[in-house]
């Protein structure tokens, strides 16, 4: 019996590795799968899912408009599994069309990606991939401050921490920082401003 499955984590803990790794498995096995993507994450170009260490590969770009569900039905062949990243960009319509992949056309959805955001608030796509979702497991990392288990998102703007501001700007290394509750609230940036 399929299942929608939600693994969320901060940035620079593997969900993208994790996503290419899946899909390595099932195609290894002669089994066939889709890899879909956020258009937002424009990072590599539209419709490409790639790994901070240098692995990518082609997928399908949602757009907003995009109806996933049909997407999937109309194929000629039917997948293995659907494999989601950057899922946090979805709309609700799209997770519903998820959950319906799941559930009509039985077919196991895997998505991937950030629970809450640099101003610590639920992304859509998150918030609703939390509701729907059969399992949901966080893929852990540590903060980059200390050896604590990151579960925020820090924005950072010449080195100083920001908490407000649109909430998707796409960035990786150079803007956020995966961190702690206490590093989100007191991030040593400030120390290292302060001694300049």
């Amino acid at each position: 019996m399929a299942q929608l499955y939600y693994r969320y984590g901060t940035m620079n803990s593997g969900k993208t590795i994790e996503i290419l790794k899946v899909a390595y498995n099932y195609e290894e096995q002669g089994k066939g799968v889709v890899i879909m993507t956020s258009a937002l994450d424009t990072r590599d170009g539209v419709g490409y899912v790639s790994s901070r260490i240098g692995m990518k590969r082609p997928a399908i770009a949602i757009e907003k408009t995009t109806d996933i569900f049909g997407y999937i039905r109309n194929l000629p062949e039917k997948p293995y599994c659907v494999l989601v990243d950057e899922a946090q960009f979805l709309k609700r319509h799209h997770v519903y069309d998820l959950a319906r992949v799941v559930d009509e056309l039985d077919i196991p959805v895997m998505a991937f990606g950030l629970k809450n955001d640099f101003r610590n608030e639920l992304f859509e796509g998150s918030k609703y991939l939390l509701l729907l979702a059969d399992k949901i497991e966080e893929i852990k990392t540590i903060c980059q401050y200390c050896k604590k288990k990151a579960t925020m998102v820090l924005r950072t703007q010449d080195g100083v921490p920001v908490y407000d501001g649109e909430q998707i700007q796409i960035g990786g290394n150079e803007t956020y920082i995966s961190v702690c509750r206490k590093h989100y609230f007191a991030p040593e940036i400030n120390k290292e401003n302060e001694e300049k």
